[in-house]
């Protein structure tokens, strides 16, 4: 059953669905439209859609914003109603997630090294996702560690460009 709230909204839940029904939708589209991708050499394998070429610049600079600690930076790319998972937390909106977590991803990303081992790029319309697998040498505690990492960032094309809507991280220690 779906129900709309009293301002003629969907309710978040079903408007978390349909995010996730266009995300499939996207990972729907065809081999031939993708192309390899020489304009980001930081990533040991790439597979970007040229009209997702925009999109994924957004989730660079929203990652080098957020391991230079610019937070604020950080913020202009994310939508008002962004969604963030991770580690089984949730934060529903860019306000929520800068007042908290993401002190501490800044913290923690500040002396990492982060090398992206693979990355995939589509868009179609006013959507993009980018998915990225990634390894992460940081030390918490004085204790070196090793993680693999994958990351999940889908976008949104708006009036101020693109803004990213919805990320998904995951990580464990590499073996």
């Amino acid at each position: 059953m779906i129900t709309i709230t009293d301002n003629g909204y969907l309710q978040p839940m079903i408007h978390r669905s349909l995010m996730f029904l266009g995300l499939l939708a996207l990972c729907a589209l065809p081999a031939h439209a993708l192309a390899h991708n020489d304009a980001h050499p930081a990533t040991a394998d790439s597979t970007v859609a040229d009209q997702a070429k925009p999109a994924l610049d957004v989730v660079e600079r929203f990652s080098t914003a957020l391991r230079s600690g610019d937070l604020q930076g950080a913020g202009a790319l994310l939508a008002d109603d962004v969604l963030i998972l991770e580690s089984g937390g949730a934060e529903h909106s860019r306000d929520e997630y800068l007042a908290g977590h993401a002190i501490h991803d800044a913290a923690f990303l500040k002396d990492a090294h982060v090398q992206v081992l693979r990355r995939t790029a589509r868009a179609e319309g006013d959507l993009a996702w980018i998915g990225t697998e990634s390894e992460l040498h940081a030390s918490k505690d004085g204790k070196a560690m090793a993680l693999s990492s994958t990351e999940t960032m889908v976008l949104k094309h708006t009036p101020q460009g693109w803004r990213i809507v919805h990320i998904h991280w995951s990580s464990k220690p590499k073996r």
